[in-house]
C-alpha cells in the first residue's frame, strides 16, 4: 500500500498585519512535481497559475489563526495552530506529514516530521507554500483596498520602510499585530 504524504507550510509569520495562513497538500500521482518551487522564489503570476494547477491535482486544505489568536498565543503557537487546522481539514488522513521548519504542532495519532527548508526540497511542501501564500495574498489585497495608505498591495503587510513610514504617519490600524515589536514600539511612543 502506498504511503500517503502531506506537505504543510505557513505564510505570514513575519507580517505586521492580519492572520497567519497554513496549507496542507497531498499531491495526486499525475502532477508534475518538477515545476513546484518554494512560493517565495516565484512571481505572483506564476504562483497564481500554479495554485490553480495544484488545486486541480491534489487534496488540499487551508487553516488560519486570527489576529486575536496571534496576540493571545504568540506567532509561533498561532502558526502551529493554523497548521493543525489545515491538517485536520484534509479529507484523507496522511500516513506521513512533513512540515516546513523546525517545529510541529502537537497532534495525537498523526505522524508529523519537520524539515528545515522543506519548501525547497519536498514538492508537497512547495505546493502547500504556494496555496498558503496565494490565499493569504488575496486577503491582504482586500485589506489593502480598505487601508490604502499602507502599500499592503506591494508589501503584504511586512515591515518595509514604506509600511513603517505609513504607520508613523497614519497610525496603527485594527488589523496590525499590536504585540509585534515595530507596532508595539510605535504605540509605546504614542503613550
Amino acid at each position: 500500500m502506498k504511503k500517503i504524504l502531506a506537505g504543510v507550510d505557513e505564510v505570514g509569520r513575519g507580517s505586521l498585519i492580519g492572520p497567519v495562513f497554513a496549507a496542507a497538500v497531498i499531491l495526486n500521482d499525475n502532477i508534475n512535481k518538477k515545476i513546484l518551487k518554494d512560493s517565495k522564489s516565484l512571481t505572483k503570476k506564476k504562483r497564481e497559475s500554479l495554485e490553480k494547477y495544484i488545486k486541480q491535482n491534489s487534496k488540499w486544505s487551508i487553516g488560519s489563526a486570527s489576529l486575536k489568536e496571534i496576540e493571545k498565543f504568540n506567532i509561533l503557537n498561532a502558526s502551529l495552530l493554523a497548521m493543525k487546522r489545515a491538517i485536520k481539514k484534509l479529507k484523507i488522513k496522511p500516513k506521513i506529514i512533513i512540515i516546513d521548519g523546525n517545529k510541529v504542532p502537537t497532534m495525537k495519532n498523526y505522524n508529523l516530521k519537520f524539515m528545515i527548508k522543506g519548501d525547497e526540497k519536498i514538492p508537497e511542501i512547495s505546493a502547500a507554500s504556494i496555496i498558503a501564500k496565494v490565499s493569504r495574498d488575496r486577503l491582504i489585497r482586500k485589506l489593502a483596498k480598505v487601508y490604502d495608505k499602507y502599500s499592503w498591495h506591494k508589501n503584504a503587510g511586512y515591515g518595509t520602510k514604506d509600511h513603517l513610514v505609513a504607520i508613523k504617519k497614519f497610525g496603527v490600524t485594527k488589523v496590525h499585530r499590536k504585540k509585534f515589536k515595530p507596532i508595539h514600539n510605535i504605540l509605546s511612543l504614542q503613550k
